[in-house]
């Protein structure tokens, strides 16, 4: 079997991997390059080399800065200045999304996610609607922002990267910045004027009246009388999900003294505990200040793998977790045997002074109550300074981003800006992992000649069509695979081949890298093709197929308008 054919099954069996879900991206992306390793098509010498690539430096590097910004409450403020408090839905829903596109052009697209999700719950709720009409648009307009920046995507990176080693030059910091903007343009206008008018929630604010469903733990007292625990939870607007003793699970028949029960219930557990004579251990206020927020647990939360005890642990007592959410109710374990994971929804209790900072700190998105991010001028004016000097640095001094951003970082640390922890956890390490072993492989997919085949494939099914034809061919191949691959992966696989499409169509170069670009960040027909997609699934109470409803307009207007700009600038 040639090098070509063997490098393309590598690929094709790691397709197959990523779309199964059943191993881990990071964990595929290893094991393709240690194929690749076996099958000569990598040499050892050039296995390791992507981790020592510009382009995986860089975006860890920019990651931390991103953290810096939004630990330092800047980019909070910035949102609440830029959405107007009294205004019509639309003009605040357009701003928010603005605000999140902006964002996420000059930061982790996560972070922009983070600052600005409850401002989206808020505004739906004093309009009258389910947060679901502001979460969706809200998570697709912080990928459509990531388009218009070098650093607004790892992706874009990565292409950037591909650029460099192919023509010898890197892609400049706003070299997607026209496309970008247009697509973004048009995609925020679908998005604010009518796309979430398409979701099931469209007209009703049901969801939003009806308060969300809470898991937590009741105890049986020894006081208790006799009588159905059942009927009287049922009665109290809840019901049993799981019965424990001394940790372990029992049949749902008889109840005895120190029993506790899982419940799943619409109001909190003091209301039912009262109604139904169970007790708590949560406290159900001690202050006036205290209050409960929902929250979500982001990607790199440093309370994931850790149990529910972590919060109080790592707030010194002053938090706690009253509540889980669904995946509670899935596993029906005792909470204090359940592990945080990235998505899990929790409810969390504490005074508001102390919410606010530790949830930013923990990374955990606030849905249901809005606690304004305090601004810390000193520290806001410094990482805003070095943020600037750094993009300044690229673009007038034509400095490398790795370079320019590894630095702003290390200026963070030693100006105590960022944590030294926090400086780590802000890094997806999955990512890193993910980009420094998907890159050798991708350059085999190159040497091998197997991109050339596959270039050589497209460009003849191509030939003699329109420009704007190849344009939005391009990015719609690129769209179709970044469904089924991570982005940076389907960046690292595109990139090449478009760039050999170019040659034997007789295009710009730089045109086939940006329809590339556009389409890696373009999926928005599936909850698992960003993470921002699935970290609003829950909150707003979507099922799969809502993003196929909503995104796929959006995918036929991001197509037209790159393939339509493109046209015009290198036709």
């Amino acid at each position: 079997m040639s090098d070509a054919a063997l490098s393309a099954s590598v690929l094709g069996i790691a397709l197959v991997l990523f779309v199964s879900e059943r191993v881990r991206h990071d964990l595929v992306a290893l094991l393709a390059l240690v194929a690749s390793l076996l099958l000569g098509l990598v040499t050892p010498t050039d296995a390791l080399l992507g981790f020592a690539d510009p382009a995986v430096v860089a975006v860890a590097a920019i990651l931390v800065v991103g953290r810096a910004v939004e630990l330092s409450g800047l980019a909070a403020g910035i949102a609440r200045v830029a959405i107007p408090a009294q205004a019509p839905f639309t003009v605040r829903m357009i701003a928010l999304l603005a605000v999140g596109a902006g964002l996420s052009a000059f930061m982790n697209n996560i972070a922009a996610l983070v600052i600005t999700m409850p401002l989206a719950a808020e505004i739906a709720r004093r309009a009258g609607r389910a947060p679901a009409v502001t979460l969706m648009p809200l998570a697709f307009a912080t990928i459509l922002g990531g388009m218009t920046t070098l650093i607004g995507t790892p992706a874009n990176l990565i292409l950037s990267s591909v650029r460099e080693e192919e023509l010898g030059e890197p892609l400049g910091f706003f070299s997607m910045t026209g496309v970008g903007l247009a697509v973004a343009a048009v995609g925020l206008a679908y998005l604010a004027l009518g796309g979430w008018r398409l979701l099931p929630v469209r007209s009703s604010n049901e969801r939003e009246v009806r308060a969300p469903w809470r898991i937590f733990e009741l105890a049986v007292p020894a006081d208790r009388e006799a009588g159905s625990l059942a009927a009287s939870l049922r009665a109290a607007g809840a019901r049993i999900l799981a019965r424990f003793r001394d940790g372990e699970r029992i049949a749902a028949d008889g109840a005895q003294a120190g029993d506790r029960l899982l419940v799943v219930s619409r109001s909190n557990q003091w209301t039912v505990a009262e109604a139904t004579g169970l007790t708590s251990e949560a406290e159900p206020a001690a202050g006036r200040d205290w209050v409960t927020a929902r929250v979500v647990v982001a990607h790199g939360s440093f309370l994931v793998g850790h149990g529910y005890e972590s919060v109080a642990t790592r707030s010194g007592g002053k938090l706690a977790i009253v509540a889980a959410g669904p995946r509670a109710a899935r596993l029906k374990r005792p909470l204090s045997h359940i592990e945080i994971e990235a998505g899990d929804q929790l409810f969390v209790r504490g005074p508001a002074g102390e919410l606010a900072p530790f949830l930013a700190s923990a990374r955990l998105l606030e849905v249901d109550r809005l606690d304004r991010m305090p601004v810390a001028p000193r520290q806001a004016a410094l990482t805003g300074g070095v943020f600037v000097l750094a993009v300044l640095a690229i673009v007038l001094g034509g400095l490398s981003p790795a370079i320019v951003f590894l630095g702003a970082a290390i200026a963070l640390a030693l100006l105590r800006l960022i944590p030294g922890d926090e400086a780590y956890q802000a890094i997806d390490w999955s990512v890193i992992v993910l980009l420094a072993a998907m890159i050798p492989v991708g350059r085999s997919f190159e040497n091998s000649g197997a991109a050339a085949i596959a270039a050589a494939t497209l460009s003849d099914a191509l030939a003699g069509a329109p420009l704007f034809a190849v344009f939005a061919a391009i990015c719609a191949v690129t769209l179709v695979l970044s469904i089924f691959l991570n982005n940076v992966a389907t960046a690292i696989v595109m990139g090449p081949l478009a760039l050999d499409a170019a040659a034997l169509l007789g295009i710009d170069p730089d045109a086939a890298l940006l329809a590339v670009l556009v389409g890696a960040s373009s999926d928005f027909l599936t909850p698992i093709g960003h993470q921002n997609n699935l970290l609003v699934m829950g909150p707003g109470g979507y099922r799969f197929t809502d993003y196929a409803r909503m995104g796929a307009p959006l995918v036929v207007a991001v197509v037209a308008t790159s393939a339509t700009v493109l046209t015009l600038a290198y036709g």
